[in-house]
């Protein structure tokens, strides 16, 4: 499986989608969240510091699930030095929120915000976060020219 959460689109689109490589189903398309420190609709920036109430793009392996203040949660492994590494620690997890919904989105023009988790609609999230726990790869896209720059990964 591969989840691609791409910021390169605003807050008011799906733009969070669940991939099934084998089959090239696409099993979910739903919205998500970003940071309220990365930008109000489109995120445009973005961090690794504790408190930084920022996104973090890169890559991820998706860990176990744990019972939060927001119901069932999904642990992020940052994979990226310097760009993501500090998820586990920050308490970067998927979870569900009621700002990630479309009545926020008629009322607003984009959904809540974060303080840097993909959050997504709880009416979705137990069967994304049961589908791709444990140990799928999730990547968090945006066209920034730091996360370009710096990520050993895409420059390889």
């Amino acid at each position: 499986l591969l989840t691609i959460v791409d910021f390169s689109l605003p807050s008011s689109k799906k733009r969070l989608f669940v991939i099934d490589l084998q089959t090239g189903e696409l099993l979910f398309h739903t919205y998500t969240s970003h940071g309220r420190n990365s930008g109000q609709v489109l995120p445009t920036q973005f961090s690794n510091q504790s408190n930084s109430n920022k996104s973090s793009l890169g890559f991820y392996i998706t860990g176990d699930t744990y019972r939060g203040k927001h119901g069932e949660s999904l642990r992020l492994l940052g994979e990226e030095e310097g760009i993501n590494d500090n998820a586990l620690q920050r308490g970067i997890v998927m979870h569900s929120a009621s700002y990630v919904d479309e009545s926020i989105i008629r009322s607003q023009g984009y959904i809540g915000r974060s303080q840097g988790c993909p959050a997504l609609p709880t009416n979705v999230y137990k069967q994304v976060i049961s589908t791709i726990k444990d140990g799928s790869c999730l990547f968090i896209y945006s066209p920034d020219k730091y996360y370009k720059t710096h990520s050993k990964m895409i420059r390889a």
